[in-house]
């Protein structure tokens, strides 16, 4: 049997020889941790490496610039262009892939509410992954909760969708990782959550239709099992949005 091969690199002082994006997809291709464009991958990234980061996006984006055909010397309104795109891919619109996830205070359900609640719509932006152009759309959440269930505030839910949505990804699976993340934080009896959004690959570019949006939803708990209890909460929805 042939003696299995050392690793190339061993330690974090050998790793610092390459580029930042190289080190924290070495460490997570080590730990057997996908990272696909919807992934946050927090948890890899040490201090400084986002500043890293940014300055390789910004290399790579003025070469993408330049493979346009675009004089970013000569021309003062792309000048600064590559930093400005690598600044907004790192701090803003993909922050939810190397942020941690957002401190929300919780609290015990001391009053044991027990009735629906319906947080929204809370305006979210998001990307598609297919050519990253924007989604933008709101969503509505509903909580059904019991005596053990945690109680957060109501700004806390936007942070939590904002963290999650500021990721390259389709709709679809946005509001699936937004129901996991809220059902395993508020532990509720049933959770619902409906997401309707424009997708800018559909207004900007392709077919360039302006009317269509997607709608969809996930139902988890009480609202899967009652129909009633769904029922209600999408009456209530259709009350609010008209």
């Amino acid at each position: 049997m042939p003696e299995a091969k050392a690793p190339i690199f061993r330690s974090e002082e050998d790793l610092g020889k390459l580029p930042a994006s190289q080190r924290i997809r070495y460490r997570l291709v080590g730990s057997d941790c996908r990272y696909h464009a919807n992934d946050n991958i927090s948890a890899f990234v040490r201090a400084g490496e986002l500043d890293e980061l940014k300055a390789e996006v910004q290399a790579q984006m003025q070469g993408v610039l330049e493979a346009l055909v675009i004089d970013t010397e000569s021309d003062h309104n792309t000048n600064d262009t590559a930093k400005r795109v690598a600044k907004m891919f790192i701090d803003e619109v993909f922050a939810g892939r190397y942020r941690a996830a957002p401190s929300v205070t919780e609290f015990p359900n001391f009053s044991r509410l027990n009735e629906l609640m319906i947080v929204g719509p809370v305006k979210v932006r998001s990307a598609c992954s297919h050519h990253l152009c924007p989604i933008l759309g709101k969503v509505w959440i509903g909580i059904m909760p019991n005596e053990f269930s945690n109680l957060i505030g109501l700004s806390k839910y936007a942070r939590i969708c904002d963290w999650i949505m500021s990721r390259p990804q389709i709709q679809e699976e946005a509001v699936i990782m937004l129901a996991d993340e809220l059902q395993e934080r508020v532990k509720p009896d049933g959770l619902a959550i409906v997401m309707e959004a424009d997708h800018f690959c559909m207004h900007w570019r392709g077919v360039k239709d302006d009317d269509s949006a997607m709608t969809n939803s996930v139902m988890r708990g009480a609202f899967l099992k009652d129909p009633n209890l769904r029922r209600e909460f999408l009456s209530l929805l259709s009350k609010k949005q008209s």
